[in-house]
């Protein structure tokens, strides 16, 4: 195999798959290249967080994701068979008029990988299953891979999104820093159960004697949770194995890890779809960026599974980096744009690394934080307010971009889309003409949450860049070296 694109993929699992949309709906060439013979076929990263189905809304797939999915039930204590209580895993949100949606969905990660793999082909891109990258070299130009079936592919960028064992990191020599959250191996597994042996209307907890639920992997024993997945049959398993010993993945071992640690019996698992094993820990790429070659998702950071954060956090690194790479390659743009997304997301993944393992130990519950709505890059080089905030609360450059309502519709519905948006709120003011492929003019009269101004929106939902005159927005543009964005540029 021997082939050219602009931007050379690695991995089809969620981030891949996402930024391969991102950049088909750009008009960016991409080629995405799996090892696997096909899609993930486990459950692991079930929990979709608010921000990650704002992402998914404006990449067009929210709906198949809702349609699929379902929020997380009430938790059930269990001990010696009998249900101790429920258990609010998650607290509950408030909905707010500045977001969409309130809380997480779960839905099991194979079905989003399918979801977002349909939503690829009908942008016109496709995945090459069974295509296993060997190794890696690059050149002012761009980029080349060597297959393991022979052959190359000649990139202008390539993306590592293989994986926490990414093959591309290491061949990059790019060290990963962090820790063992728990040195104790831990089950994951799809499995159906008899009917009638467990109800399908609660998460079910299953602690070891003395410990509260709370604690989870923090209890110091073996645990087990058994999740019903909306949807379909299965539920899915986690087990965790102390003193020694080590989850048996086979249909027999993943049978007797749950009649070990539940009221179940062997026989009530009438079947085991898919295991595997992992260990806990926190891990953070020392680099995002090598050259032409860029790291996002699991390869750039791996989580305990405990905060539901690493897939979303993953899927962020995709938003962020499409966009920025469409407008270098499509657009023009200036190629220190991508320096840009070391910058805003390695510092975002750390906070994600710290959050999820505070929640694996039990020292904090699955609040506010885990939605993901707060975070933002208030610090990056593309953030610049100039104007004074009139209150906290007034969004302000590096935030997340809130929703409102505007007219019949919402701002999100003029957001939506691969371009920038130019907001302005109850201001007459004169606007610079701007290159419609790259930009919209939305003028509103509404103001909350927003103060009279104007805001321009990044592609990928953040403000930018926050003023009142036209003069303040071309100097903000020439100083981000985003001069593409004005008509004749």
């Amino acid at each position: 195999m021997a082939a050219t694109t602009e931007v050379l993929v690695v991995g089809a699992g969620p981030t891949g798959l996402t930024l391969a949309c991102d950049l088909a709906r750009r008009g960016v060439r991409a080629l995405v290249v799996e090892r696997a013979a096909g899609l993930f076929p486990g459950s692991r990263g079930k929990g979709v967080q608010p921000r990650t189905l704002e992402v998914f809304d404006d990449l067009g797939v929210a709906g198949a994701i809702l349609a699929a999915g379902g929020a997380p039930p009430v938790g059930m204590v269990w001990r010696d068979g009998v249900r101790q209580g429920e258990y609010r895993m998650f607290d509950e949100p408030e909905p707010v008029d500045s977001a969409p949606y309130a809380g997480p969905v779960l839905v099991p990660q194979w079905r989003t990988q399918e979801i977002l793999y349909a939503r690829l082909t009908e942008l016109g891109g496709s995945v090459a299953f069974g295509t296993e990258v060997t190794g890696i070299a690059q050149d002012a130009d761009g980029v080349t891979a060597s297959l393991a079936g022979g052959g190359t592919v000649r990139a202008a960028y390539a993306v590592a999104a293989d994986g926490g064992r990414s093959a591309v990191r290491r061949a990059l020599g790019i060290g990963m820093t962090g820790e063992t959250v728990d040195p104790q191996p831990m089950l994951v597994a799809d499995i159906r159960i008899a009917e009638g042996a467990l109800d399908r209307d609660n998460w079910h907890v299953f602690p070891p004697a003395g410990a509260h639920p709370s604690e989870g992997a923090a209890s110091g024993g073996d645990f087990a949770a058994i999740c019903p997945l909306p949807g379909i049959a299965d539920f899915q398993l986690v087990a965790r194995f102390t003193g020694g010993a080590e989850p048996d993945l086979s249909p027999d071992g993943v049978r007797e890890a749950v009649a070990a640690r539940t009221h179940l019996t062997a026989a009530d698992v009438t079947e085991v779809r898919w295991a595997s094993d992992f260990r806990p820990r926190a891990a953070l790429a020392d680099a995002f960026r090598a050259g032409r070659v860029l790291l996002a998702g699991d390869a750039a950071h791996v989580h305990s599974p405990a905060g539901g954060q690493g897939l979303n956090t993953s899927v962020q690194d995709a938003y962020n980096l499409g966009w920025k790479l469409g407008a270098v390659l499509r657009h023009g743009a200036d190629a220190g744009l991508l320096d840009t997304y070391e910058e805003e997301r390695r510092a975002v993944a750390a906070r994600m690394l710290d959050l999820s393992t505070r929640i694996h130990h039990g020292t904090e519950r699955r609040g506010a934080a885990t939605r993901q709505l707060g975070l933002g890059y208030r610090d990056s080089s593309l953030s610049l307010d100039t104007s004074t905030a009139a209150s906290d609360s007034t969004p302000r450059a590096g935030d997340r971009a809130p929703d409102a309502p505007l007219g019949a519709g919402r701002l999100f519905d003029a957001f939506r889309g691969p371009h920038f948006t130019l907001l302005a709120v109850a201001t007459d003011t004169e606007l610079p003409p701007l290159d419609g492929d790259m930009a919209r003019v939305q003028r509103t009269a509404d103001r909350a949450p927003y103060e009279p101004g104007l805001y321009l929106i990044r592609p990928d939902g953040y403000i930018a860049w926050t003023g009142q005159d036209e003069e303040g927005l071309r100097k903000y543009l020439t100083s981000t070296k985003l001069e593409v964005l004005s008509s004749g540029a």
